[in-house]
């Protein structure tokens, strides 16, 4: 293997590496569960990103193809992460999860809670208005 394919598979590891550590620390560390959210959404999704791509590099050094099987790895973390980020935070804001105390505009969350009631809070009031 040539010394320059070597540094760049090495390089995409070590950044990688890099980025899953701090989204893996900003994951311990943050406050508060929404600022927590971004930590393994934004810097883990571009860390195992840098990985994949590494071994994609390797795999087409070695043996002259790029293996679908990261390809298709990384379509699946870029299509779910950033949907599954979203679905979290819209849960969390319905059972109204404890916010940190510097936060700005409290007031524009409730308002989206109020706009944004699942289903059974609005079948919920159905019944106590006919009541």
């Amino acid at each position: 293997m040539s010394f320059t394919i070597e540094l760049i598979i090495s390089a995409l590891l070590i950044f990688g590496g890099l980025f899953v550590l701090v989204g893996s620390i900003g994951l311990l560390r943050l406050q508060d569960f929404y600022v927590r959210l971004h930590a393994p959404t934004k810097a883990t999704t571009l860390g195992l990103g840098a990985i994949l791509i590494a071994s994609m590099v390797f795999m087409y050094h070695m043996h002259g193809y790029v293996s679908i099987n990261e390809l298709l790895i990384t379509l699946f973390l870029v299509i779910t992460a950033p949907v599954t980020a979203h679905i979290l935070a819209k849960a969390a804001m319905h059972h109204r999860v404890k916010l940190m105390e510097r936060t700005r505009n409290k007031h524009l969350i409730e308002s989206a809670r109020i706009q944004l009631q699942p289903e059974q809070d609005n079948e919920k009031q159905e019944q106590n208005k006919e009541v």
